[in-house]
Parts: structure tokens; sequence; C-alpha cells
């Protein structure tokens, strides 16, 4: 029982694809960035402007959920580009899920828990790095 355990567990031990998978599905992230290059950036400046937040600030939606997630599906500065996503959902959070955090959906799932799933998900890649399967091929860089 014991060897077919460790053949079961050294046939599913592969690091460098998971990452691979998390770093595609993270990447996923990026209709929610072609929603709002879609209709245009007005929306969100004007959430921003409710905030007090200056407009500028939208640009940076766009780098954290349309540039960063194709950087991260390719492997191309995968740590800058998950750090740059994890900030972004800090600032989904704090604009639309702060109020939230503590409440449940109307289906019983957590009211937040995409926000804390994406934000999550992206520290992960941020500590891991793309693994062998990248674009760059200096690990430094990956």
């Amino acid at each position: 029982m014991k060897q077919l355990y460790l053949r079961f567990t050294a046939t599913l031990n592969k690091p460098d694809l998971a990452i691979l998978l998390l770093r595609i599905t993270y990447g996923l992230l990026i209709f929610h960035g072609w929603h709002k290059l879609h209709d245009g950036l007005g929306g969100i400046q004007g959430m921003l402007a409710g905030y007090g937040i200056p407009a500028f600030v939208a640009y940076g939606v766009i780098i954290g959920e349309v540039i960063a997630p194709v950087m991260m599906m390719l492997g191309i500065f995968t740590r800058l580009a998950a750090l740059s996503a994890a900030a972004t959902m800090v600032v989904a959070w704090l604009m639309v899920g702060i109020h939230h955090t503590f409440a449940l959906s109307p289906v019983g799932a957590w009211a937040i828990e995409d926000i804390v799933y994406y934000f999550m998900a992206a520290i992960v890649i941020a500590l891991y790095g793309s693994g062998r399967y990248s674009v760059m091929s200096n690990p430094l860089y990956r």
C-alpha cells in the first residue's frame, strides 16, 4: 500500500505544471479588465472620484486586470505582475468589498471570496514565480 501511495504522489508531484495552471487560471481575470476597457474607463474613474481618488488611478486597474494577467500567463516578470495584481485586489476590496467583508452573498458564499481568492492566488504566484514553463528563460526574472 505504501509503495502504491508513493507512486501515486510521485505521479502528481508536478509543481511547474501546477503553477502554470494557476497562472493560466489567474489570467482569466483579463475578462474583468477587458470589460472595463470595452466600456471605457469613465465608469471606473467616476467610482474612484466618489472615493476622492484621482482619475488617473483607473489606469492602474488596466495594469492590474489586463497587463499583469497576460504577463503572468506568459511568465514574463511574473512576480512583479503578480504583486501588481494583488495590489489591484486590495484596491478592489477597499472600494467595493470592505463593507461586505463579514457578509454572505444571497447564495451563502462569502461576499468577497472572489477578491480574496484572486488576492491569495496572486500572492502564491509572487512567492513561487513562474516555474519552468515560462516565456522568459532566466529564472531570476520569471
